[in-house]
């Protein structure tokens, strides 16, 4: 019925039109010729369009997408070493229910794809909802950064969803496929670190607090300085329940930061970064100072 074996093959890894890859270097980009699977690789049929006649002359079925969420709706955030799994759930529905789907992330331009990740199982894990006509299927995926999965850290950002399902009437044909179906963010694992300084240290006296904002870099699979960012001093006095933010310090060149301020009160002092569209949120753990 279909070539799902062939693509499923492919988990984790960059997709060739061959679904085959050699091994990349830190300084070298795969070819060129990177492709999405298609619906006719996946479900061994061409694909069908709503009302149009099939081989026995009846109208073809075409299942609706409903919803897609992958990673459980958060960002997908990975480091250097580990490797990270997370989920694409696809809500669909047809007539005659639903039979299978499948789901990859790709990124970069359909015409040239520089990124892949696909599912670990040949087949999706559906479940069928109170109306018969509707499931919802799981498939599962998995990232390994010391592999050519995320090659180099130019990768980080926007991903695009491609989603399928296959209706359950039997017919190769009648399934949706689309390579644009939805959106998810692919990070890079971010660290955060703090000293307030000298300790204990008498009230009014000034303070020094350091720290380094590094994040994942998959070219060398190391963590690097991320430099010229915003990044919030809070401090929580001793008893409180939460941190108030003091001032905003940038990073420099190598990811340090360095700032001062007056003693005024036993309590944590930490960093905190916001984040952006490549690097998750992260704060420090807090630093106590104890104030003679």
């Amino acid at each position: 019925m279909r070539i799902r074996a062939a693509v499923a093959a492919v988990t984790g890894a960059l997709t060739l039109s061959a679904f085959a890859v050699p091994a990349v270097q830190a300084d070298e980009k795969p070819a060129a010729d990177l492709s999405v699977p298609s619906g006719a690789e996946v479900f061994g049929g061409a694909p069908a369009e709503a009302g149009a006649p099939t081989a026995t002359a009846r109208a073809a079925e075409v299942p609706v997408i409903k919803k897609v969420v992958v990673n459980g709706g958060k960002n997908i955030v990975v480091g250097t070493e580990s490797k990270q799994k997370f989920t694409i759930a696809i809500t669909t529905s047809s007539p005659s229910g639903i039979a299978d789907a499948f789901a990859y992330l790709w990124h970069g331009h359909i015409d040239e794809v520089d990124g892949f990740l696909g599912p670990t199982q040949e087949y999706g894990d559906c479940k069928v909802s109170a109306d018969p006509t509707t499931s919802t299927c799981t498939l599962s995926v998995t990232v390994d950064p010391r592999s050519d999965d995320l090659y180099t850290s130019s990768l980080a950002g926007t991903w695009n969803v491609g989603v399928g399902a296959l209706a359950d009437t039997g017919g190769k044909e009648d399934f949706v496929w689309n390579d644009f179906q939805a959106k998810t963010r692919v990070q890079r694992f971010s660290k955060l670190t703090v000293n307030a300084s000298p300790e204990p240290v008498k009230k009014g006296k000034t303070i020094t607090v350091t720290g380094k904002l590094t994040r994942a870099n998959w070219d060398t699979g190391t963590y690097k300085g991320y430099t010229n960012q915003p990044v919030k001093l809070q401090f929580k006095k001793k008893g409180a329940t939460s941190y108030t933010t003091v001032k905003t310090v940038k990073t420099s060149s190598t990811g340090t930061l360095k700032t001062t301020v007056k003693a005024a009160a036993d309590g944590y002092w930490r960093y905190s970064f916001a984040g952006t569209s490549t690097t998750p949120a992260v704060s420090a753990t807090g630093d106590y100072l104890d104030v003679k």
